[in-house]
């Protein structure tokens, strides 16, 4: 927790209001091993619970609308209803409009856990099952997102948090190793290892540049892991010692499934699995993992100049991206 908690005071305001209303005027689509994998077909609902539920449900029909079943009348009042929403929820489209007034939290009816109300209903995963968080600081930061939701549509762009807990809870124990093997496919052409080349005026301020900056990351990944890692000048990449890539391998192997989650959210967002095991293993705090990933491109934006509507938009996304797994992995092990 010391980490965590380092990382986040790192972090600027992380949910600064322009930021948020920047990326929530545009749909975002999370481009991971885990939530591009392809969903699931939902299981039946058995369940006879008093308590009410919320899915997602991918065989709605070709319009993004939101399903409500009431109770069955020969139950009784106290039978169980259901909303039942589309897949489209985890791939970033407006999914509706807000359909409940009230967002709380509850223990879990086994005690092994927390789950997220609307009004009465029990928020569910994909898989139709209740979406049951470690712990409270978890439930309440997703009861948040939901809280926050307007009230002429249901954001899920806007929910990085929601979408993190339905990974780490669904895909990643079905997709654990092809989440590690695609991890570790890019390794070899990770962004740290490319090092752009010193012997032409065009380049050498990057290089420089990179050596101030990256160098100290490649030292603590020599520390950490036993191994030095290998730089290059190639645009089709190297290739690093065996030594280090069985030794990150062994440590995707070794996380749980919050962690490999984060990990694989990170690495998506920086290109580069590297920054994405630092911030976890609490080596880099978050806004010097968003400046590693932005190093080049922020030193063409200061010697050419901003795109308004373009650079400033990926930079908030990224903060976005970065900031949200780290916060998520931090309150996944809160106690």
């Amino acid at each position: 927790m010391a980490a965590f908690t380092k990382t986040l005071k790192s972090l600027k305001n992380p949910f600064n209001l322009t930021t948020t209303r920047i990326i929530s005027s545009l749909p975002r689509r999370l481009t991971s091993a885990a939530t591009t994998a392809e969903a699931r077909s939902a299981e039946s609902d058995t369940e006879s619970s008093s308590s009410s539920s919320f899915t997602f449900d991918g065989n709605i029909g070709k319009e993004d609308s939101i399903y409500v079943k009431g109770p069955d009348p020969g139950r009784g009042s106290d039978a169980a209803s259901s909303v039942t929403m589309p897949m489209s929820f985890m791939t970033g489209s407006v999914v509706g409009k807000r359909f409940y007034k009230r967002v709380t939290t509850r223990e879990a009816e086994d005690g092994n856990g927390w789950n997220v109300m609307l009004d009465y209903r029990t928020l569910k995963t994909p898989a139709k099952r209740p979406l049951k968080l470690p712990n409270l600081f978890l439930a309440k930061a997703i009861a948040a997102e939901w809280e926050y939701q307007l009230p002429d549509g249901i954001r899920p762009f806007t929910m990085p948090l929601m979408r993190l807990a339905c990974t780490a809870l669904e895909r990643v124990p079905l997709t654990r190793q092809k989440i590690i093997d695609h991890l570790m496919k890019k390794f070899n052409q990770d962004l740290v290892f490319c090092r752009a080349p010193n012997d032409n005026n065009l380049t050498r301020d990057v290089h420089d540049l990179q050596v101030e900056k990256i160098d100290p990351l490649l030292a603590w990944v020599e520390l950490e892991f036993g191994v030095k890692p290998v730089v290059y000048t190639s645009f089709f990449g190297g290739k690093q010692d065996e030594g280090l890539v069985k030794a990150v391998e062994s440590f995707l192997k070794n996380t749980d499934n919050c962690e490999l989650a984060a990990v694989d959210a990170i690495a998506s967002a920086a290109h580069s699995l590297v920054i994405a095991i630092g911030l976890v293993r609490g080596r880099l705090p978050i806004e010097e993992a968003v400046e590693l990933a932005r190093l080049e491109e922020d030193h063409q934006v200061d010697r050419w100049g901003l795109v308004e509507g373009g650079h400033d938009v990926d930079v908030a996304d990224l903060k976005v991206q970065i900031s949200s797994a780290a916060v998520f992995l931090g309150l996944s092990k809160a106690q």
